[in-house]
């Protein structure tokens, strides 16, 4: 081992620690600091070789006595020394350590080792690491605080003080006079100065504290003013004074170390670090100055709080006739749909972001088109306190062109020629900019896409809204502007249509309109009337939230022969449920569920016992309701079957994960639970308290949804949720909602729609490609990265699934045809009797054609769903069912036969 470390202060003002035994090569020294250094306890100027005194000297100080012994002194004498050594000045400060009694001179370019530095702790070389602090996405590091304490004598409150620094790991110097204390801020811009205020003596606090803040860089600067302890019959003076001499605090004099480093370290943590925020401000408001696009900042009433240089190019006005006055206060152009302002009042009042055109007034009184982006920002409280608004020149049309080569020509060219006037208004394309002096400078023969992006929304005027709609109506506005008036009165029409609310729903004839289709879709796709007053309707049925304890296998091995001789079928199409209810006693879900669940390996990727599964299944099973002559358990099962069967084609297997097909099964299994036999209409119309507590919107599907997480959750037992991952669980949670609310009806024609546009049509344009380069494997692979494909191929498969009877064989298809029809009977007559509205009038019992029907069912719902659903799956079975049962229904028809059978049939 070397000998004891030693210190080197470099000619440079480089202080390095190496062992006095090795050699003075650089990679065998290490670099403690450069520049200005702050070392544990240490005050040291090393900026530049000039500016370093010859000899820098450190005098001693004695650590703070404990309390117990009372107050003393500091001494800052050397024991023995004849006369105090001064350290150097910097404007009147004293550069002193907190060490040991021993004094220590370093000459600058000598090396010192041995039993002196020994006396002096290791941790004096560690330097104090800057810190980190955020601002909005903004990262800034904050370097260790420095502090100027303004004494005019030493004594315990300025030591108090110093010992404070010491333990903070501030930079910490002392001033004695008002003209040092000015010098050392403006040569080092402290963010906290300490003045003591408790005798006027020998300077004024106060004045000393004005003539601080008359300086710029004060702005960011924490000052204290330390007053004297008042008596306890005496009144506290008001720190009003203090504040009007530029103090933002005060402290009441406490030598107490403790004492007075919590306030330091208080002030740190609240104003300093507050104030270094602010001040990194500075830095978003250059950036605000240069930029190219106009900016307007107001404060929640609209009363404009700054703009930047380019608003004032773009408008004419100087940011002083601006800035404290309302927007109301300007003048507005006559340009702008009368409605407009309201339009975007109430849009970004609701925090929401818009964007459009804008005709604004310039204060020469030409309007000028902008495009016009305005955003909401939150602040305390969660309320909107600013509004920002980026606003570009929207040149479109000659005037806006002309005023904008106008306004180039006065401020930066005088005389141009024509020839440049038609240069800029035809060759300049490019993003439109406020800076048209730049403008003019990079022009483009080429048009950018950016400028088309913005041109294209800018030109909605009137609508708010953000989806692919909005890009569609764009494309249109774009298209009017240089259409034959027959053309563009044309897509007037298109976008009245396009603005209504119901898109995808179909429209019915007003004249000669089938009261089957009628009262089928009115019943379907609606959430139902208007209550009538007085009339509400309640569920005689109670949950069943507990365990029926049914004859249930153990496992799936466990079941009765004529059971498990039937499931041995359930991978068939042509399975009958039918069946499988009549020798389950009507328990056909748990049976079913136990063979399909273990086929797709449920209990596996979930983690649970089939136990826990079971259990599940005959919870669920126990609320679906069997005197419902359709939404029973039957029914569950029904959907379970054929979501499993689709899952089992190639192409639906290929697009989906194991979570997805999970997720499919479990959602078929509860997607009608606890359903008590009457539509969502019939709910709202009689005011149920499903339908006040789902505030009328899905009512039905959000309560299957709630009460099957519910059953689930609330027993460990049949918990099937319990060992997965929260990750997994909200992932899978989520899906098997999505999957559930979208067999709601009223968003039937959406949810088909977007399957063509997003599923059927790209898949049919990659087919043909990739069947010409000779791949078929690339479709499914590109479905399968984009999550949003994945939820509509969901959908699309449960909702198939809720409505497959018309695609079942044909016995199968009446008994099912036969049971909705009786349930819609039920609800009629339930309707009569309270006096609610008949929401399918066409469903009386002692009038209704059941062929009609289901022939406006399959015309309406089924036909093109099922041809989109059989373009992805390939289902030519189904579709061949689908075909003989409509064939089934007309002829049914035709002959006025009100039964489910023909003649021929029934014999």
């Amino acid at each position: 081992m070397g000998c004891a470390p030693s210190i080197h202060v470099s000619q440079s003002g480089v202080i390095y620690c190496r062992d006095s035994d090795e050699s003075n090569s650089p990679h065998q020294t290490t670099t403690i600091s450069q520049g200005t250094a702050t070392l544990h306890g240490l005050f040291i100027k090393t900026d530049a070789a000039d500016s370093i005194p010859s000899v820098l000297a450190y005098q001693s100080r004695q650590p703070p006595p404990p309390p117990s012994a009372g107050p003393r002194r500091k001494e800052r004498r050397e024991p023995g020394a004849s006369a105090r050594a001064r350290a150097p000045r910097c404007c009147g400060v004293e550069a002193e350590t907190q060490t040991s009694n021993a004094s220590v001179k370093v000459n600058r370019g000598q090396s010192y080792s041995g039993e002196l530095l020994k006396k002096i702790p290791v941790y004096l070389y560690a330097l104090i690491s800057p810190s980190k602090v955020q601002i909005g996405p903004m990262r800034l590091t904050q370097d260790p605080i420095q502090v100027l304490l303004i004494f005019a004598k030493e004594d315990n409150q300025s030591d108090g003080f110093w010992w404070a620094c010491d333990r903070a790991g501030y930079r910490c110097n002392i001033a004695r006079t008002p003209e040092s204390a000015l010098e050392c801020f403006l040569d080092k811009h402290q963010e906290i100065i300490v003045i003591d205020h408790r005798n006027s003596r020998y300077f004024d606090a106060e004045d000393i504290c004005r003539s601080i803040r008359a300086t710029k860089p004060s702005e960011h600067t924490v000052i204290l003013a330390v007053v004297p302890r008042t008596s306890a019959d005496q009144e506290e003076t008001s720190v009003l004074p203090l504040l009007n001499a530029g103090f933002d605090r005060q402290f009441m004099e406490n030598s107490s170390v403790t004492a007075c480093y919590n306030e330091l370290v208080q002030i740190e943590h609240g104003e300093v670090r507050s104030q270094f925020k602010l001040r990194a401000c500075n830095a978003v408001f250059t950036a605000l100055d240069y930029c190219q696009e106009a900016i307007e900042i107001t404060s929640e009433d609209h009363v404009i709080q700054y703009v930047n240089p380019a608003f004032e190019q773009m408008m004419g006005y100087h940011k002083g006739e601006l800035i404290g006055k309302e927007l109301t206060e300007l003048p507005k152009s006559d340009k702008n749909c009368v409605d407009l302002l309201d339009t975007i009042n109430t849009f970004i009042k609701k925090g929401k972001e818009w964007q459009g055109v804008y005709y604004a007034r310039r204060k020469s009184g030409d309007s000028i088109q902008q495009h016009v982006k305005i955003t909401p920002v939150i602040g305390q409280g969660g309320k909107i306190r600013h509004f920002v608004s980026l606003k570009r020149p929207h040149c479109t049309n000659e005037n806006n062109k002309q005023l904008y080569k106008s306004h180039r020509d006065e401020k930066y060219t005088g005389d141009n020629s024509q020839s440049e006037s038609h240069s800029f208004k035809c060759k300049n394309r490019r993003k439109d900019s406020i800076d048209v002096k730049s403008m003019t400078s990079q022009s483009s023969d080429a048009p950018s896409l950016q400028t088309q992006r913005y041109s294209s929304m800018a030109r909605i005027h009137s609508m708010t809204i953000e989806a692919p709609i909005t890009k569609v109506i764009n494309i249109i506005n774009a298209a009017q502007e240089n259409s034959p008036i027959t053309v563009a009165e044309a897509l007037d029409r298109v976008l009245e249509i396009l603005r209504t609310t119901e898109l995808y729903s179909p429209q019915l004839a007003t004249k000669d309109e089938d009261p089957h289709t009628s009262d089928l879709v009115g019943g379907l796709m609606t959430d139902g009337l208007r209550r009538l007053s007085g009339n509400e309707y309640v569920f005689s049925k109670n949950m069943n939230l507990s365990h029926s304890y049914l004859s249930v296998p153990n496992t799936i091995n466990d079941v009765p022969p004529c059971i498990a001789q039937l499931l041995d079928n359930e991978e068939s199409w042509d399975f009958n449920i039918f069946e499988l209810e009549a020798v389950t006693n009507k328990r056909p879900l748990v049976y079913l569920g136990l063979k399909v669940f273990a086929r797709f390996g449920v209990s596996e990727f979930l983690n649970c016992s089939e136990t826990t599964l079971r259990a599940w299944l005959q919870v669920i099973e126990a609320n679906y309701h069997s005197s419902n002559s359709y939404h029973n358990s039957t029914h569950a099962a029904d959907v379970l079957h054929a979501t499993a069967f689709f899952l089992g084609k190639e192409k639906v297997k290929g697009s989906l994960d194991h979570l997805d097909e999970v997720a499919a099964l479990i959602a078929a299994t509860i997607h009608d639970v606890d359903h008590p036999g009457r539509t969502n209409s019939f709910l709202c119309n009689a005011g149920s308290e499903l339908a006040v507590l789902y505030n009328d919107t899905a009512v039905l599907e959000s309560h299957h949804t709630a009460l099957a997480f519910q059953l689930t959750t609330k027993d460990s037992k049949c918990n099937i949720f319990k060992n997965i991952d929260r990750n997994h669980y909200r992932t899978l949670r989520q899906a098997i909602i999505d999957m559930v609310l979208a067999t709601e009806m009223t968003k039937h024609f959406e949810h088909v729609n977007k399957f063509v546009n997003s599923i059927n049509k790209p898949m049919a344009s990659e087919e043909t490609s990739s069947h010409s380069e000779g791949s078929d494997c690339e479709c499914t692979a590109n479905i399968k990265n984009f999550p949003d494909n994945q939820t509509l191929i969901k959908r699309m498969m449960i909702k198939c699934a809720d409505v497959a009877n018309p695609c079942r064989p044909l016995e199968l298809c009446i008994e099912w045809a036969g049971r909705i029809s009786e349930e819609y009977f039920a609800q009629t007559d339930e309707e009569k009797r309270q006096g609610l509205p008949v929401v399918m009038p066409v469903f009386d019992r002692n009038t209704c054609s059941i062929p009609k029907s289901q022939i406006s069912f399959i015309d309406y719902f089924i036909t093109d769903m099922f041809d989109a659903w059989d373009a992805f799956a390939h289902l030519p079975v189904l579709m061949q069912h689908l075909a003989n049962n409509y064939k089934h229904w007309k002829t049914l028809d035709e002959l006025k036969c009100k039964s489910l059978r023909l003649p021929s049939e029934n014999n």
